[in-house]
């Protein structure tokens, strides 16, 4: 694994994920109430073995590099570890990055530093388990110029989502962006191979397919969209590889968190009786950077004669720093510090660090953002028509409220 340079890619505007995105870049926006979402790709390098790794980062990215320099730096500069951040080069003129080919090409030269044999490019915003040490053998195996991790989707999955066409040997055959009618996998017509956006490349391999599509004016620059497709018409051997989850449940899971109600959708993965995404495996523990908060705090316990409140979270979960003092949560989760005072209920929502939600106050199907102080017997997400006049609600009903929103 030492042969091996990770790219991440944690540049993106996050236009689908606004306005979590509206003060960070999409890999810093918190997940699983400790966590950013960068976390777990970051996770799966250091359980992969993966000691090299450079973070592109380039919109809004304050927090996400203060968040890997307190909670990621945990290499060994004398073994040759380290996990750095690297923004836009601007070679060849000013502009940013253009496209996910061309955050690699700009930093080719970090590539020739290290003189790697393999690359691997990852994305910073998907929630998975995946040991890359297995991707690479395949590599190997197959003698691949390019190894694109795929999973096998439902055929009703494929508009959203970009399927590859693959023979039964498992070298690709072609691409498809989010098609009407997709090519299934060989032997089962109800699935999809649908790309992860995770890409191994042969090192002189990539260097050589990015100098070609860097001369390319009408090219995107983009992996999915350019490079890979350019490669199966030429003729390299792209193959797709099958991917095996660490999840470690009878389902794989993959998430591209990629929209508001994916995100949502994700976060209440992690809240069910069994949860659908384990986050308690000690085998592959998922790191992340925590400040030194108090235990959580649940107060009162009182009878109706007494006054009624009772402080208490059910089916939720609940980060340090947090004091539940006479309200009610339950299916939600809540981030570090948040503050939930009396006769108030939180249901089935996402807050994050520093909320506090005043008494009699009533959330329910929300995303609260970091440090948004909700007033006394405020309603959020009981009454649609109204909250869209103050906040974002997305299609299937779930409310944001923004960070810094004053209500």
């Amino acid at each position: 694994m030492r042969k091996i340079l990770a790219f991440v890619m944690a540049g993106g505007v996050g236009e689908r994920l606004y306005p979590l995105t509206l003060y960070r870049a999409k890999p810093a926006v918190p997940f699983g109430g400790i966590y950013r979402i960068i976390d777990f790709t970051l996770s799966n390098c250091i359980n992969s073995g993966i000691r090299k790794i450079h973070v592109l980062i380039q919109y809004r990215s304050i927090s996400l590099t203060r968040h890997l320099i307190m909670g990621w730096s945990i290499f060994d500069s004398e073994l040759g570890e380290y996990i750095d951040v690297i923004p836009a080069q601007h070679i060849e003129g000013r502009h940013l990055y253009l496209g996910t080919a061309d955050s690699i090409y700009q930093n080719l030269d970090a590539v020739n530093v290290e003189d790697p044999e393999f690359v691997l490019i990852l994305a910073g915003d998907h929630v998975y388990k995946m040991n890359y040490q297995e991707m690479l053998q395949f590599h190997i195996d197959t003698r691949a110029d390019c190894t694109v991790s795929v999973v096998e989707m439902g055929k009703g999955k494929s508009k959203q989502l970009g399927i590859l066409e693959v023979d039964n040997r498992g070298k690709i055959l072609g691409f498809q962006e989010k098609p009407e009618k997709p090519k299934t996998i060989p032997g089962n017509p109800k699935m999809v191979y649908a790309s992860m956006g995770i890409y191994m490349f042969s090192r002189k391999i990539l260097e050589e397919v990015l100098r070609e599509d860097a001369k390319n004016k009408r090219s995107a620059h983009d992996f999915g969209r350019n490079i890979l497709p350019w490669m199966v018409k030429s003729g390299y051997n792209v193959c797709a590889y099958n991917f095996k989850d660490e999840n470690k449940k009878e389902a794989k899971y993959w998430r591209d968190i990629g929209s508001v109600d994916a995100y949502y959708e994700a976060n209440m993965d992690l809240i069910q009786v069994s949860p659908v995404f384990n986050l308690y495996d000690r085998e592959w523990p998922i790191r992340t950077y925590q400040e030194q908060n108090p235990p959580a705090k649940t107060v009162f316990a009182q009878t109706q004669e007494e006054g009624g409140r009772r402080g208490m979270a059910l089916d939720s979960l609940v980060s340090p720093g947090c004091i539940i003092s006479g309200g009610k949560v339950e299916r939600s989760i809540l981030s570090p510090n948040v503050r939930v005072n009396s006769y108030s209920s939180i249901v089935d929502s996402v807050v994050m660090e520093g909320v506090d939600i005043g008494r009699h106050a009533r959330i329910r199907r929300a995303i609260i953002d970091k440090d948004v102080q909700i007033p006394k017997r405020e309603e959020i997400g009981y009454n649609l028509r109204k909250d869209k006049k103050r906040f974002m609600v997305t299609k299937t009903g779930i409310v944001v409220v923004a960070k810094g929103s004053r209500l």
